[in-house]
C-alpha cells in the first residue's frame, strides 16, 4: 500500500514541476494526480485479475476491433443504403466485446512461468528420445546419462511401464529380477537433475507389438529411439526413425584390437566348432581361440588373428601363443 502512495505522490510532483515551468501550476498538479490515479487503478487491476488476463483482454479487444473493420468495409460497399456510422458502432461493439471476452478467457492461464516453459519445450523439440525396455533393464543408460552426453527429454510411454511391471511380476525368478532392476533404473534416471523424464499416455490400440508401438510413437513425436534390440533397430531404420543403439556406442568405445596383438585370457568353455575354446574380455567381448579345448578353465596367452565387428557386438578370433610359436619355428626351418 505504501508504494502506491509513493507512486501517486511522484506523479503529482512531476505534474507540479511541469506546471511551474509552463506557469500552469494548478493544471499541472491535476494532470499529474490524474495520471498517477490511472496508474494506481491499472496496478490494482493487474493485482486482482492477473497480468495475463489484462494482456489477453487487450489483445482480444484489439483483434476484435480489427476484425470488425475487415468485415465493415466489404459490407458497406455492398449495402450502400445502410447508415455507415450505425454499422460501425454495431460491429465494433459486437466483435470488440467478443474479442475481449475471448482474450480474458485465454489470458487467464497466461503467466511468465508458462511462457518460459513453452519456450523451453520449443527449444527441446527434436531432442526427445523414446526409451525401449531393453535399455532400461540393461542399466548402462544410467552411467551414460551421468556423463552428460544425452540432452533433451526421455519419453517413456505407459505401455513400456506396463511391460516392465509385467516382467517384474513374472513367475520366473530371472525375469522377475530383470523387471525389478528395470524399475530401479528408471527411478534413478528420474532423480537425475540433468535429465527430464516424461511419462506419456499415448497408445496405439490397433498395434499389438510393443516394438511397433515404440516406432509409431517416435514417428508421431519426431523423436529418436534408444534401444539394445537389434531387430527393433532395423525395423525403426526401415521406417525412417533415428535410432541410438547403446550396444553400438559401447562397441565404439571399446579398445581397438589388431591382428597379431597378444593377450592373456581365461578359457571359460568349449566353442561351437571342433577343438575351440571361448573366453571373454573384461568388457564382455567374446574371444574364440582355435585348438584351445584342452585349456578350458585355464589362463592362457593368445595371439589375435582377426576381429569381427557387427551391430550386435564384437567377436575376436585368436590362436594359442604356443601353437603360433611352433608354426613360426616350422616355417623358419623350411
Amino acid at each position: 500500500m505504501l508504494y502506491r502512495i509513493v507512486i501517486f505522490l511522484i506523479f503529482t510532483a512531476v505534474g507540479y514541476l511541469l506546471g511551474i515551468k509552463e506557469r500552469l501550476i494548478y493544471q499541472g498538479i491535476m494532470w499529474g494526480a490524474g495520471i498517477g490515479l490511472i496508474a494506481l487503478i491499472i496496478d490494482y487491476i493487474f493485482s486482482i485479475v492477473g497480468f495475463g488476463t489484462v494482456i489477453g483482454g487487450l489483445l482480444g479487444l484489439s483483434v476484435g476491433l480489427l476484425f470488425a473493420k475487415l468485415i465493415y468495409f466489404p459490407l458497406i460497399s455492398i449495402f450502400t443504403n445502410i447508415d455507415g456510422k450505425y454499422m460501425t458502432l454495431v460491429f465494433n461493439v459486437l466483435f470488440g466485446y467478443s474479442g475481449l471476452l475471448l482474450g480474458l478467457r485465454v489470458g487467464k492461464d497466461f503467466t511468465i512461468s508458462n511462457l518460459a516453459k513453452a519456450f523451453k519445450s520449443r527449444i527441446e523439440d527434436g531432442h526427445e528420445t523414446v526409451i525401449d525396455t531393453s535399455v532400461i533393464i540393461d542399466g548402462r543408460i544410467v552411467e551414460v546419462c551421468e556423463t552428460g552426453f544425452f540432452e533433451g527429454s526421455f519419453i517413456i510411454p505407459q505401455f513400456i511401464l506396463q511391460e516392465l511391471q509385467h516382467i517384474a511380476d513374472s513367475s520366473d525368478s530371472l525375469r522377475r529380477a530383470r523387471g525389478r532392476r528395470g524399475l530401479d533404473i528408471l527411478h534413478k534416471i528420474q532423480k537425475m537433475n540433468n535429465i527430464d523424464v516424461k511419462i506419456v499416455d499415448e497408445d496405439f490400440p490397433k498395434i499389438k507389438e510393443v516394438d511397433a508401438k515404440l516406432v509409431a510413437l517416435a514417428k508421431m513425436l519426431g523423436a529418436k529411439i534408444i534401444t539394445n534390440d537389434f531387430n527393433l533397430n532395423k525395423v525403426a531404420e526401415l521406417q525412417g526413425v533415428p535410432v541410438l543403439n547403446l550396444n553400438e556406442l559401447a562397441n565404439a568405445l571399446k579398445p581397438v584390437v589388431l591382428p597379431g596383438e597378444k593377450m592373456n585370457i581365461f578359457i571359460a568353455k568349449e566353442g561351437k566348432e571342433s577343438n575351440q575354446g571361448v573366453g571373454y574380455l573384461d568388457d564382455g567381448t567374446m574371444v574364440v581361440v582355435d585348438n584351445a579345448k584342452k585349456t578350458i578353465n585355464r589362463q592362457v596367452d593368445v595371439i589375435v588373428t582377426s576381429v569381427l565387428q557387427t551391430t550386435a557386438g564384437r567377436m575376436i578370433f585368436a590362436k594359442l601363443k604356443d601353437n603360433s610359436e611352433r608354426e613360426e619355428l616350422k616355417m623358419a626351418r623350411h
